[in-house]
């Protein structure tokens, strides 16, 4: 008499009225897996006095400037990201700002709570597609599986926005609500532009219908009002963005493919010979999410996440509604879920044929992807597990339904686990860690208009833990999409290559003099062809490069590695800082 009740209890789960008790469970249930996933992730950025997220190296360091207006006077670097960070990322950082909440905390303990905000939203749409919490449930757990395969969301940069606010659009609009969804699309335009042209595509598509094999236009009113209204704020929101850059224009395709930061192998790398790692894989030309490319790239195309695989079956199944019979409780709104991927594959066409015109393709359909394919399988995945539970009853062998449930609860579970078993980190967080906490004190001492000039891995992480000015910066900072930035960059680390390898003390002393350098920063083994050779940085810039290592090889003694000891201010894990006004002063 037990097994059989039980059984029922679980039939309810899924066919039984939704009670506002089991909302609240498994909307609960949901939040408390987004915690989960993220607990490692906000336990490691918390780990370390100087710890940092990779992309929030560039994105979030000059936001400083909101805390100090004195620091990073005059740097071309902090200009640059200042200039192209989204009004309303800004403008976030900088409220937190001003009641002292320093940008680089805040960007440590924001992403678990967007999650959190997108998990909510997430179950709330599932709901709208299938009134099932149990499908809210799964859709949240594989989403959020989605996001912390990536580090988008735990980046803290203007993408960690985008699944919060865009969810917020697709439930507000599914609930025809038309303030909010506005609200909505103008928070999206102003943290990240790029996916309210999704937006408002998909706005105009749903002024149509495919009915009995006809094309025919919307006969809802309510559908107009929302085009109009939405596309009105949409073009509001993206009206500052079509001014020009102070950093010059944006590049060209023909422009793009003279430079080597664009090539395969380029920091910056977007063309590709092979169609597939172009148009496919390409990780800012393709169409899928990186993640899934780098699983199928290192494993087997079986093991891009399975979600992806029983996405695919949703269409079957609600052409079959009497095999399946939680077809029938299905919304319309599950429309919205195809027309995501046919104006996301739109825009990314668009975005391939006015290249770097619309940024990136790529921006266009990963994150749609990642949000149709979780929402897709959760309603595939319901309906399968209703079925199986009702055949199990049938049959009289309620213990088979449960397996089912259980199983099918378990995969999705333990996907993570698996991923981590065959060393692929989950979640990713992607954070450095700085190792020289001696230098960033001693830089830090320094007053705030120094400069340093580095080839030094090292350098990259001074504008966040020292909160110094660097003269040129690696390849998240030479970002080569506006040409007046780019190549002022370009020209800077070429003259430094040349400076740090020049047996001219005039040489040295020009470079100081044009660029205000005030410390230089070398490794001790710096001053070796096969230091040269092999690195990366130095070599992106050949003829420079060459250069350099020529000149060692011919046994010259480098003006830097000959006062090394002379000038030397700092040293400290075969890092040395040089005082550039001692490099500047001639024997």
């Amino acid at each position: 008499m037990t097994i059989p009740a039980l059984n029922l209890n679980f039939s309810h789960l899924l066919t039984g009225k939704v009670s506002r008790t089991q909302q609240v469970f498994w909307l609960s249930l949901s939040l408390t897996f987004a915690g989960i996933y993220a607990y490692p992730a906000l336990q490691e950025a918390l780990s370390h006095e100087y710890i940092v997220q990779d992309d929030a190296r560039q994105h979030v360091f000059w936001m400083r400037r909101f805390l100090d207006s004195q620091v990073f006077p005059g740097d071309l670097i902090a200009d640059y990201f200042q200039s192209v960070a989204p009004w309303g990322y800004a403008t976030f950082y900088r409220i937190f700002a001003t009641v002292g909440i320093d940008p680089m905390t805040l960007s440590k303990i924001l992403p678990p709570t967007l999650g959190l905000v997108a998990t909510a939203y997430c179950f709330g749409i599932t709901l709208q597609l299938l009134p099932v919490p149990v499908a809210g449930f799964i859709a949240s757990l594989l989403l959020n599986q989605n996001l912390w395969m990536r580090d988008d969301l735990v980046s803290a940069t203007p993408v960690t926005f985008v699944y919060p606010l865009f969810l917020a659009f697709v439930y507000y609009r599914l609930r025809q609500l038309l303030l909010p969804t506005l609200v909505a699309i103008a928070l999206l335009g102003l943290f990240y532009p790029q996916c309210v042209l999704i937006v408002a595509l998909l706005l105009i598509v749903q002024l149509g219908r495919w009915e009995q094999g006809r094309f025919r236009l919307s006969p809802v009113r309510s559908d107009y009002w929302f085009c109009g209204w939405g596309l009105g704020v949409a073009c509001m929101v993206l009206f500052p963005y079509l001014n020009p850059s102070e950093f010059g224009s944006v590049i060209t395709v023909t422009q793009a493919r003279r430079l080597s930061a664009f090539s395969a192998e380029g920091w910056s790398s977007f063309f590709n010979d092979d169609p597939w790692n172009y148009w496919v894989c390409g990780k800012r030309s393709g169409m899928l999410p990186t993640e899934w490319c780098r699983l199928m790239a290192k494993y087997s195309i079986l093991l891009v996440p399975p979600q992806v695989w029983v996405s695919f079956s949703l269409p079957f199944l609600l052409n079959y509604p009497s095999r399946f019979p939680l077809v029938k409780r299905v919304s319309r709104g599950i429309s919205f879920l195809p027309q995501m991927l046919l104006v996301s594959m739109g825009m990314f066409v668009a975005a391939h044929l006015f290249l770097f015109k619309l940024h990136l393709p790529n921006r266009y359909t990963e994150h749609s992807l990642r949000i149709v394919v979780a929402l897709a399988a959760a309603v595939a995945l319901t309906i399968l597990l209703d079925t199986g539970l009702q055949v199990a009853q049938t049959k009289g062998k309620p213990l088979w339904g449960v397996g089912f449930m259980g199983g099918l609860v378990a995969i999705l579970m333990v996907y993570p686990s698996l991923l981590q078993a065959n060393d692929y980190p989950f979640p990713i967080s992607r954070y450095t860690v700085g190792t020289m906490p001696e230098l960033y004190e001693f830089l830090q001492q320094q007053p705030q208009d120094t400069v340093i000039a580095s080839l030094t891995e090292e350098a990259n992480s001074l504008p966040t833990f020292a909160q110094r000015s660097i003269l040129v910066g690696g390849e998240g900072y030479a970002l080569p999409y506006h040409l007046d930035y780019y190549h002022e960059m370009y020209q800077r680390t070429v003259d430094l290559i040349e400076a740090q390898y020049s047996l001219d003390e005039g040489v040295v002393q020009d470079f100081i003099r044009r660029y205000g350098v005030d410390l230089w920063l070398v490794e001790r083994g710096a001053f070796t062809p096969e230091y040269v050779m092999g690195n990366r940085w130095i070599q992106e810039y050949e003829t420079a490069a060459t250069g350099a290592r020529l000149s060692l090889q011919g046994g010259g003694l480098p003006v830097l590695a000959a006062k090394m000891e002379r000038c030397m201010v700092f040293e400290g894990e075969g890092l040395v800082v040089l005082s550039a006004n001692c490099l500047g002063i001639s024997h």
